[in-house]
């Protein structure tokens, strides 16, 4: 098949596509973004798991237009004896379980839910201190790597992510040392840095999670609250933007995508890829070799492992 990037032309001394203007100014300046969007959220905020799939997508199509912050919600201090989320039904770790499971299956994110029965987490602040720490330390990659990982941990493996053995192994699975990372955690500026996202959340106005808010330098913004499809979040950031198109990245292939997330849920595929659920395996199948996955199910659902992990 001939290749039409690998022809020179004669005529205009272009190997490749020649362009019309023979002359373009380009400015190789990084061009500052000027938009914030704020993603509150909690670690144990199962609707929050549900919804990775579409802000996956629109992060990595359009983060390039705006600076990404990850605000922490508190969404569980301790349990005590009054009513945790009495709209939800929810006054004791048990009633969290049956939630839970229904939004997995409404999202086919899969929740066990299991362990707030036999073994529920107490708190979200401890996952919460220790992400406050990686942002603080590191980066938002890092730490959005290890609130991916805390996620999985929690809502699909039933692993107890307010014990401190856990918090180490997920810290360590980023390439980081656990022991120190939540040692430093444990310290009183890990509840500081969380103190700071609280009040960030009042003067952003949010109330529940997950809630993102993407503002202007103007200081103009719209509030997007709960899952929302992905055109919701495209139309939101037009309308802070004051533009009627934006260009999106492409979509990462496939080994790409594998590579940086480990561990992907068939959802997530459908959702990047505007597939189908009965084409995820063929899909799968041309796109990645034998020996670049494994390919595993659980709760009804179908997950791609790096085969390195």
């Amino acid at each position: 098949m001939k290749n039409n990037n690998m022809v020179c032309d004669l005529v205009t001394g272009v190997c490749g596509v020649a362009e019309e203007n023979e002359l373009e100014l380009i400015d190789f300046n990084k061009q500052e973004k000027s938009v914030d969007l704020y993603y509150v959220t909690d670690p144990i905020c199962s609707h929050c798991w549900a919804i990775e799939p579409v802000i996956g997508r629109f992060v990595k199509q359009y983060g390039k237009h705006f600076n990404f912050h990850t605000v922490m919600g508190g969404l569980l201090e301790k349990w005590h004896d009054g009513p945790i989320d009495p709209a939800n039904g929810i006054y004791k770790p048990a009633d969290v379980a049956g939630h839970w499971r229904e939004v997995g299956q409404y999202s086919r994110m899969p929740i066990d839910g299991s362990l707030m029965v036999d073994n529920p987490v107490q708190s979200s602040y401890p996952p919460s201190h220790v992400f406050k720490i990686l942002q603080k330390n590191y980066n938002e990659k890092i730490a959005s790597e290890y609130l991916r990982r805390a996620r999985e941990a929690l809502f699909v493996f039933n692993e107890n992510i307010s014990e401190r053995s856990v918090l180490v192994e997920l810290v360590n699975q980023v390439g980081l040392d656990g022991e120190i990372i939540v040692s430093e955690a444990e310290q009183p500026i890990g509840q500081q840095l969380l103190n700071e996202d609280f009040d960030l959340v009042k003067t952003l106005g949010v109330r529940g999670f997950p809630t993102i808010i993407i503002v202007n330098k103007e200081n103009k913004g719209v509030k997007i609250v709960g899952g929302q499809p992905l055109q919701a979040y495209i139309d939101g950031l037009k309308q802070v933007i004051n533009t009627e198109e934006l260009r999106p990245a492409e979509q990462p292939s496939l080994p790409a995508f594998l590579e940086t997330e480990k561990l992907i849920f068939s959802k997530e595929i459908e959702v990047m890829y505007d597939l189908d659920k009965s084409d995820v395996h063929s899909f799968i199948e041309q796109q990645l070799s034998a020996d670049q996955y494994e390919l595993k199910e659980i709760l009804g659902e179908t997950y791609l492992v790096a085969a390195n992990k």
